[in-house]
Protein backbone atom coordinates (compact mmCIF):
# COMPACT_ATOMS: atom_id res chain seq x y z
CA UNK A 1 0.00 0.00 0.00
CA UNK A 2 1.37 3.44 -0.99
CA UNK A 3 0.60 6.70 0.80
CA UNK A 4 1.45 9.88 -1.18
CA UNK A 5 2.04 13.08 0.77
CA UNK A 6 1.81 16.45 -1.09
CA UNK A 7 3.39 19.70 0.17
CA UNK A 8 0.84 22.44 -0.68
CA UNK A 9 3.38 25.19 -0.18
CA UNK A 10 6.19 23.99 -2.42
CA UNK A 11 4.31 21.41 -4.51
CA UNK A 12 6.69 18.57 -3.58
CA UNK A 13 5.36 15.03 -3.13
CA UNK A 14 6.58 12.12 -1.01
CA UNK A 15 5.59 8.50 -1.30
CA UNK A 16 5.47 6.11 1.68
CA UNK A 17 5.07 2.38 1.11
CA UNK A 18 3.24 0.51 3.89
CA UNK A 19 3.87 -3.16 4.27
CA UNK A 20 2.93 -5.88 6.63
CA UNK A 21 1.25 -5.00 9.90
CA UNK A 22 1.23 -1.22 9.24
CA UNK A 23 -0.98 -1.84 6.26
CA UNK A 24 -3.43 -3.92 8.33
CA UNK A 25 -3.49 -1.38 11.16
CA UNK A 26 -4.33 1.50 8.81
CA UNK A 27 -7.15 -0.50 7.19
CA UNK A 28 -8.57 -1.39 10.57
CA UNK A 29 -8.62 2.28 11.62
CA UNK A 30 -10.33 3.41 8.42
CA UNK A 31 -13.03 0.72 8.62
CA UNK A 32 -13.55 0.83 12.39
CA UNK A 33 -13.99 4.58 12.73
CA UNK A 34 -17.58 4.70 11.29
CA UNK A 35 -18.59 1.69 13.36
CA UNK A 36 -17.25 3.28 16.52
CA UNK A 37 -18.97 6.56 15.79
CA UNK A 38 -22.28 4.78 15.16
CA UNK A 39 -22.00 2.83 18.41
CA UNK A 40 -21.25 5.92 20.47
CA UNK A 41 -24.21 7.77 18.79
CA UNK A 42 -26.50 4.87 19.63
CA UNK A 43 -25.40 4.81 23.26
CA UNK A 44 -25.90 8.57 23.49
CA UNK A 45 -29.43 8.33 22.08
CA UNK A 46 -30.34 5.48 24.43
CA UNK A 47 -29.07 7.43 27.41
CA UNK A 48 -31.09 10.53 26.37
CA UNK A 49 -34.28 8.48 25.71
CA UNK A 50 -33.91 6.88 29.10
CA UNK A 51 -34.07 10.38 30.59
CA UNK A 52 -37.07 11.39 28.49
CA UNK A 53 -39.24 8.33 29.14
CA UNK A 54 -38.60 8.23 32.84
CA UNK A 55 -41.32 7.46 35.44
CA UNK A 56 -41.47 11.11 36.41
CA UNK A 57 -42.14 12.09 32.79
CA UNK A 58 -44.96 9.54 32.61
CA UNK A 59 -46.50 10.95 35.80
CA UNK A 60 -46.29 14.49 34.39
CA UNK A 61 -48.05 13.35 31.23
CA UNK A 62 -50.73 11.63 33.30
CA UNK A 63 -51.29 14.82 35.34
CA UNK A 64 -51.53 16.91 32.15
CA UNK A 65 -54.04 14.49 30.61
CA UNK A 66 -56.15 14.56 33.80
CA UNK A 67 -56.02 18.37 33.87
CA UNK A 68 -57.10 18.56 30.23
CA UNK A 69 -59.99 16.16 30.96
CA UNK A 70 -61.11 18.39 33.84
CA UNK A 71 -60.88 21.46 31.61
CA UNK A 72 -62.97 19.70 28.94
CA UNK A 73 -65.58 18.79 31.58
CA UNK A 74 -65.72 22.41 32.76
CA UNK A 75 -66.10 23.64 29.17
CA UNK A 76 -68.90 21.11 28.56
CA UNK A 77 -70.73 22.14 31.76
CA UNK A 78 -70.34 25.84 30.92
CA UNK A 79 -71.63 25.21 27.38
CA UNK A 80 -74.66 23.32 28.73
CA UNK A 81 -75.42 26.16 31.16
CA UNK A 82 -75.14 28.73 28.37
CA UNK A 83 -77.41 26.59 26.17
CA UNK A 84 -80.02 26.34 28.95
CA UNK A 85 -79.85 30.09 29.51
CA UNK A 86 -80.21 30.72 25.77
CA UNK A 87 -83.16 28.32 25.61
CA UNK A 88 -84.84 30.16 28.49
CA UNK A 89 -84.26 33.51 26.78
CA UNK A 90 -85.73 32.16 23.54
CA UNK A 91 -88.80 30.91 25.45
CA UNK A 92 -89.25 34.36 26.97
CA UNK A 93 -88.91 35.94 23.53
CA UNK A 94 -91.56 33.56 22.20
CA UNK A 95 -93.90 34.51 25.04
CA UNK A 96 -93.34 38.19 24.25
CA UNK A 97 -94.10 37.55 20.60
CA UNK A 98 -97.38 35.87 21.57
CA UNK A 99 -98.32 38.92 23.65
CA UNK A 100 -97.35 41.23 20.80
CA UNK A 101 -99.48 39.19 18.39
CA UNK A 102 -102.43 39.49 20.79
CA UNK A 103 -101.96 43.24 21.10
CA UNK A 104 -101.60 43.53 17.34
CA UNK A 105 -104.80 41.56 16.78
CA UNK A 106 -106.69 43.84 19.19
CA UNK A 107 -105.33 46.95 17.48
CA UNK A 108 -106.27 45.50 14.07
CA UNK A 109 -109.80 44.91 15.32
CA UNK A 110 -110.11 48.34 16.92
CA UNK A 111 -108.75 50.02 13.80
CA UNK A 112 -111.27 48.13 11.61
CA UNK A 113 -108.57 47.01 9.18
CA UNK A 114 -109.66 44.81 6.31
CA UNK A 115 -109.29 41.04 6.69
CA UNK A 116 -105.78 40.04 5.69
CA UNK A 117 -104.52 43.60 5.48
CA UNK A 118 -102.36 43.07 8.55
CA UNK A 119 -102.48 39.39 9.52
CA UNK A 120 -100.37 38.58 12.59
CA UNK A 121 -100.79 34.83 11.99
CA UNK A 122 -98.78 34.96 8.75
CA UNK A 123 -95.04 35.38 8.27
CA UNK A 124 -93.81 38.83 7.32
CA UNK A 125 -93.35 39.02 3.52
CA UNK A 126 -89.65 39.74 2.93
CA UNK A 127 -87.07 38.78 0.31
CA UNK A 128 -84.18 39.89 -1.86
CA UNK A 129 -81.34 38.54 -4.04
CA UNK A 130 -78.50 36.43 -2.62
CA UNK A 131 -75.33 38.44 -3.21
CA UNK A 132 -73.10 35.74 -1.71
CA UNK A 133 -71.66 38.01 0.98
CA UNK A 134 -73.41 36.46 3.97
CA UNK A 135 -71.36 35.85 7.11
CA UNK A 136 -72.22 32.98 9.51
CA UNK A 137 -72.97 33.82 13.13
CA UNK A 138 -70.50 32.86 15.83
CA UNK A 139 -71.48 32.26 19.46
CA UNK A 140 -70.77 35.86 20.45
CA UNK A 141 -72.76 37.13 17.49
CA UNK A 142 -75.75 34.95 18.36
CA UNK A 143 -75.87 36.17 21.96
CA UNK A 144 -75.52 39.77 20.79
CA UNK A 145 -78.33 39.29 18.26
CA UNK A 146 -80.59 37.74 20.91
CA UNK A 147 -79.92 40.64 23.31
CA UNK A 148 -80.66 43.17 20.58
CA UNK A 149 -83.89 41.34 19.69
CA UNK A 150 -84.94 41.39 23.36
CA UNK A 151 -84.44 45.15 23.51
CA UNK A 152 -86.36 45.68 20.27
CA UNK A 153 -89.25 43.49 21.42
CA UNK A 154 -89.50 45.30 24.74
CA UNK A 155 -89.51 48.66 22.96
CA UNK A 156 -92.14 47.52 20.42
CA UNK A 157 -94.30 46.04 23.16
CA UNK A 158 -94.33 49.32 25.07
CA UNK A 159 -95.16 51.25 21.90
CA UNK A 160 -97.96 48.85 20.93
CA UNK A 161 -99.46 48.95 24.42
CA UNK A 162 -99.44 52.75 24.37
CA UNK A 163 -100.98 52.73 20.90
CA UNK A 164 -103.59 50.20 22.02
CA UNK A 165 -104.50 52.39 24.99
CA UNK A 166 -104.91 55.43 22.77
CA UNK A 167 -107.02 53.53 20.26
CA UNK A 168 -109.17 51.99 22.99
CA UNK A 169 -109.79 55.45 24.43
CA UNK A 170 -110.72 56.73 21.00
CA UNK A 171 -112.96 53.74 20.38
CA UNK A 172 -114.72 54.31 23.70
CA UNK A 173 -115.20 57.96 22.84
CA UNK A 174 -116.48 56.97 19.41
CA UNK A 175 -118.82 54.33 20.83
CA UNK A 176 -120.41 56.72 23.34
CA UNK A 177 -120.55 59.49 20.74
CA UNK A 178 -124.25 59.91 19.96
CA UNK A 179 -124.73 59.95 16.21
CA UNK A 180 -127.14 58.46 13.70
CA UNK A 181 -130.72 57.21 13.58
CA UNK A 182 -132.40 54.52 15.68
CA UNK A 183 -133.67 52.76 12.53
CA UNK A 184 -131.75 52.25 9.31
CA UNK A 185 -134.59 52.96 6.90
CA UNK A 186 -137.78 54.96 7.22
CA UNK A 187 -138.71 58.57 7.44
CA UNK A 188 -139.41 61.25 10.04
CA UNK A 189 -143.13 61.44 10.83
CA UNK A 190 -142.91 64.15 13.50
CA UNK A 191 -140.13 66.51 14.51
CA UNK A 192 -139.00 68.00 17.82
CA UNK A 193 -140.81 71.05 19.23
CA UNK A 194 -144.30 72.55 19.15
CA UNK A 195 -146.92 70.65 17.14
CA UNK A 196 -150.66 69.85 17.17
CA UNK A 197 -151.33 66.96 19.53
CA UNK A 198 -152.40 63.91 17.44
CA UNK A 199 -155.12 63.00 19.97
CA UNK A 200 -156.48 66.41 21.13
CA UNK A 201 -155.51 68.66 18.24
CA UNK A 202 -154.20 71.25 20.68
CA UNK A 203 -150.74 72.80 20.34
CA UNK A 204 -148.33 70.85 22.52
CA UNK A 205 -144.61 70.27 22.92
CA UNK A 206 -143.14 67.14 21.29
CA UNK A 207 -139.90 66.20 23.16
CA UNK A 208 -138.44 63.96 20.45
CA UNK A 209 -138.44 62.84 16.84
CA UNK A 210 -140.68 60.09 15.48
CA UNK A 211 -139.28 57.63 12.90
CA UNK A 212 -141.44 55.15 11.05
CA UNK A 213 -141.37 52.61 8.24
CA UNK A 214 -145.14 52.25 8.23
CA UNK A 215 -145.06 48.79 9.77
CA UNK A 216 -144.16 47.05 13.00
CA UNK A 217 -141.18 44.74 13.56
CA UNK A 218 -138.35 46.97 12.28
CA UNK A 219 -135.13 46.79 14.31
CA UNK A 220 -134.47 49.62 16.74
CA UNK A 221 -130.73 50.16 17.26
CA UNK A 222 -128.82 52.20 19.80
CA UNK A 223 -127.11 55.34 18.53
CA UNK A 224 -124.26 54.98 21.05
CA UNK A 225 -122.90 52.50 23.58
CA UNK A 226 -124.09 52.66 27.17
CA UNK A 227 -125.95 51.01 30.05
CA UNK A 228 -129.68 50.28 30.02
CA UNK A 229 -131.37 52.21 32.85
CA UNK A 230 -135.00 51.47 31.87
CA UNK A 231 -136.54 48.60 29.94
CA UNK A 232 -140.32 48.17 30.16
CA UNK A 233 -143.65 49.97 30.02
CA UNK A 234 -143.80 53.65 30.91
CA UNK A 235 -146.79 56.00 30.98
CA UNK A 236 -147.34 57.57 27.56
CA UNK A 237 -144.24 55.81 26.10
CA UNK A 238 -145.51 52.24 25.97
CA UNK A 239 -142.59 49.76 25.97
CA UNK A 240 -139.53 51.94 26.28
CA UNK A 241 -135.74 51.51 26.55
CA UNK A 242 -133.58 54.20 28.16
CA UNK A 243 -129.78 54.09 27.76
CA UNK A 244 -127.27 56.13 29.76
CA UNK A 245 -124.20 56.93 27.63
CA UNK A 246 -122.19 58.79 30.25
CA UNK A 247 -120.98 62.40 30.12
CA UNK A 248 -124.54 63.49 30.94
CA UNK A 249 -126.18 61.97 27.83
CA UNK A 250 -129.25 59.69 27.81
CA UNK A 251 -131.40 58.42 24.93
CA UNK A 252 -134.92 56.96 24.91
CA UNK A 253 -136.60 54.59 22.40
CA UNK A 254 -140.40 54.39 22.93
CA UNK A 255 -143.57 52.65 21.62
CA UNK A 256 -141.70 49.37 21.00
CA UNK A 257 -143.41 46.14 20.14
CA UNK A 258 -140.81 43.94 21.84
CA UNK A 259 -137.70 44.56 23.99
CA UNK A 260 -134.44 42.60 23.80
CA UNK A 261 -132.58 44.14 26.76
CA UNK A 262 -133.00 44.50 30.49
CA UNK A 263 -131.98 47.10 33.06
CA UNK A 264 -128.25 46.87 33.73
CA UNK A 265 -127.34 45.48 30.31
CA UNK A 266 -124.34 47.01 28.56
CA UNK A 267 -125.21 47.74 24.95
CA UNK A 268 -122.93 48.52 22.03
CA UNK A 269 -123.36 51.14 19.41
CA UNK A 270 -125.74 49.93 16.70
CA UNK A 271 -127.03 47.01 18.81
CA UNK A 272 -130.61 45.88 18.22
CA UNK A 273 -132.44 46.55 21.48
CA UNK A 274 -136.14 46.42 20.43
CA UNK A 275 -138.63 46.20 17.58
CA UNK A 276 -140.79 49.04 16.25
CA UNK A 277 -144.35 48.91 17.53
CA UNK A 278 -147.32 51.08 18.52
CA UNK A 279 -147.58 50.62 22.28
CA UNK A 280 -148.53 53.47 24.61
CA UNK A 281 -149.86 56.79 23.35
CA UNK A 282 -149.37 56.13 19.65
CA UNK A 283 -151.40 56.34 16.46
CA UNK A 284 -149.35 53.75 14.54
CA UNK A 285 -146.03 51.83 14.34
CA UNK A 286 -143.07 54.14 14.93
CA UNK A 287 -140.18 54.78 17.32
CA UNK A 288 -140.20 57.90 19.45
CA UNK A 289 -136.53 58.97 19.90
CA UNK A 290 -135.43 61.39 22.64
CA UNK A 291 -132.03 62.77 23.67
CA UNK A 292 -131.29 64.19 27.12
CA UNK A 293 -128.21 66.23 28.00
CA UNK A 294 -127.52 66.79 31.69
CA UNK A 295 -131.15 65.98 32.49
CA UNK A 296 -132.68 68.34 29.93
CA UNK A 297 -134.33 67.18 26.72
CA UNK A 298 -132.66 68.50 23.53
CA UNK A 299 -133.46 68.33 19.82
CA UNK A 300 -132.26 64.92 18.49
CA UNK A 301 -131.82 66.43 15.02
CA UNK A 302 -128.41 67.77 16.06
CA UNK A 303 -127.28 64.20 16.76
CA UNK A 304 -128.96 62.15 14.05
CA UNK A 305 -127.17 64.21 11.37
CA UNK A 306 -123.78 63.86 13.07
CA UNK A 307 -120.95 62.02 11.34
CA UNK A 308 -119.88 59.04 13.42
CA UNK A 309 -116.33 59.26 14.73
Amino acid sequence: MKVILVDQRHGHTRTIILKGWLKGLLSLCLLGAPVALGYFGYQLAVSQNTGIFSEETAQNWERQIKLQAEQLADIKQDSEQQLEALTLRLAMLQARLVRLDAVGERITTIANLDDGEFDFTQSVPVGGPDLGNSVPYNSTGVLSAVSQLERQLEDRQQQLEILEGLMVDRKIQSDVFIAGRPIENGWISSRFGQRPDPFTGRLSFHPGIDFTTGKSGTDINTVASGVVTWAGPRSGYGLMVEVNHGSGFTTRYAHSEKLFVEVGDVVNKGQNIALVGSTGRSTGPHVHFEVYKNGRVVDPAAYIHRTAR
